[in-house]
């Protein structure tokens, strides 16, 4: 999530929080610590990630304990980061709901065909030639190419599945991204790809999704991909080039699968995939190793039965 240009000051104001750092310190930004860029500001609040963000990209962070400044960034303390980071976001992008079927804010491209019973949210921008079949929903801010099929009752732009857990409760990260969808892109009906955090989740040129894909938040997807039904990518997930994902696949959080990789049916991925790699059960390792483990395990009820026949021998 990109803002004009701020300072230090002004952004710790905001939350009445005290601060580390220059007066004047520049911030042109908030995001979620997977995609964050210079100018940016990152909230931890768990001790087992301080280094992960006071190291990574972003030079504004938000934290629960006193802890030394690196040279060039800035510190905010507040006991509630969390909160913090979400006030700040609710301050600089505030909720304005759209209550009819298409925005006037929205930007639609010609011989495109939007079917009874579809919403087209605020800022939303979809290009020449597309088909929206009925009941699709586009929430607000989302940017389709040209020439995108998206099949009845899918949802475009869902907010993150990231929650805190509190004593009352669970409290919400406010999810002020978008999703970028590409060119050339089929998805088929009942699909739900939920927008970043605070970044975009991004759909490459001429991939097809299947009937009833999940894409988590701030998931990165890349050019000529297969989907096949009830796939489900878990957040900030990053995936290369010609990625071939069949049935019931299922990816942890975080994973980094590289180009022409190929997951088979009802594997349950909890680890980088490298490029060319065919994967394959659960948890999921190389298929040829696991078809060879598959067949050991077949052989075990005779290797038993050997065993107990040769000791009544």
């Amino acid at each position: 999530m990109k803002i004009k240009s701020t300072t230090l000051k002004e952004i710790a104001a905001i939350i009445g929080a005290k601060y580390i750092g220059n007066d004047t310190h520049a911030i042109t930004g908030f995001n979620e610590i997977h995609r964050v860029e210079f100018g940016d500001v990152v909230f931890v609040d768990h001790a087992k990630y301080y280094d992960k963000a006071l190291k990574s990209a972003a030079t504004t962070i938000i934290i629960n304990k006193l802890v030394d400044c690196p040279e060039g960034k800035a510190l905010i303390i507040c006991d509630e980061p969390f909160t913090a980071f979400n006030t700040l976001t609710r301050h600089f992008q505030a909720k304005n709901y759209s209550n009819v079927n298409i925005s006037s804010t929205a930007i639609i491209g010609t011989n495109t065909v939007i079917m009874p019973g579809c919403f087209v949210g605020n800022n939303v921008s979809i290009g020449n030639n597309c088909v929206l079949h009925p009941n699709v929903v586009i929430y607000d801010n989302c940017i389709i190419g040209s020439n995108v099929t998206i099949n009845a009752n899918t949802t475009i732009g869902g907010d993150a599945f990231y929650f805190k857990k509190r004593e009352a409760g669970f409290e919400q990260l406010q999810t002020v991204g978008r999703v970028i969808i590409a060119d050339d892109v089929h998805i088929g009906a009942n699909c739900t790809i939920d927008k970043g955090v605070t970044s975009d989740t991004v759909i490459g040129k001429g991939s097809i999704l299947d009937n009833q894909v999940q894409v988590g938040h701030d998931v990165v997807i890349g050019e000529m991909c297969l989907f096949a039904a009830q796939v489900g990518i878990a957040g900030a997930c990053t995936i290369g080039n010609k990625v071939s994902m069949w049935g019931q696949v299922g990816i942890s959080s975080g994973i980094i699968i590289e180009d022409g990789a190929v997951i088979l049916a009802q594997s349950g991925l909890g680890e980088n995939v490298k490029s060319g790699q065919t994967y394959f059960g659960t948890p999921a390792g190389q298929a040829k190793e696991k078809m060879r483990e598959l067949f050991a395990l077949k052989q075990l009820p005779s290797l038993i039965n050997k065993l107990y026949d040769d000791k009544k021998d």
